[in-house]
């Protein structure tokens, strides 16, 4: 089998992108799935290139039990759209960007986020960088929420194959 290969977009992946790769890293592993993802982020702009996550999103998470000091941000590439199957961004921005850059035949990987959280009825994940605590919080609050959607989605896909 395949693995299912996953990029988590934002602007910059040092907040928003690195901390949905975390959490979601973490649920996989916590249930025993690692052997089925490839999971990754980017952004998609290059400002924070070579970096590691913004450190209030690392402490908000780590209270949380996620580690992102490991991670290092890096720009969305061409052949990210032919590598990925998922490309999940986290605003209307950034998923005009991604759209407007991507070959036509692999638009249909792009995705928002929070499509697989329908119940939150909010369909962006808020940049934080600019506010304060309370941004990492919500950013990590609407992650996690997405993430368990996202896995039964992908669990239900598997099942029907």
């Amino acid at each position: 089998m395949s693995r299912v290969k996953v990029l988590f977009v934002c602007m910059g992946n040092i907040c928003r992108s690195p901390t949905a790769e975390g959490v979601f890293t973490k649920l996989v592993n916590d249930q025993n799935l690692s052997h089925v993802f490839d999971i990754d982020s980017a952004g998609t702009h290059a400002y924070h290139e070579g970096e590691e996550p913004d450190l209030r999103s690392q402490k908000s998470a780590k209270e949380r039990g996620i580690e992102l000091n490991h991670l290092r941000a890096r720009k969305v590439v061409l052949s990210d759209f032919e590598r990925f199957d998922y490309i999940l961004a986290m605003d209307g921005d950034n998923y005009s960007l991604l759209k407007g850059a991507c070959p036509e035949h692999h638009k249909n990987k792009i995705h928002y986020f929070l499509d697989f959280a329908p119940h939150l009825n909010v369909k962006e994940v808020p940049d934080p960088y600019y506010g304060g605590r309370f941004g990492f919080e919500k950013v990590l609050d609407l992650v996690e929420e997405a993430s368990l959607g996202f896995l039964q989605t992908i669990r239900s896909q598997l099942e029907d194959k």
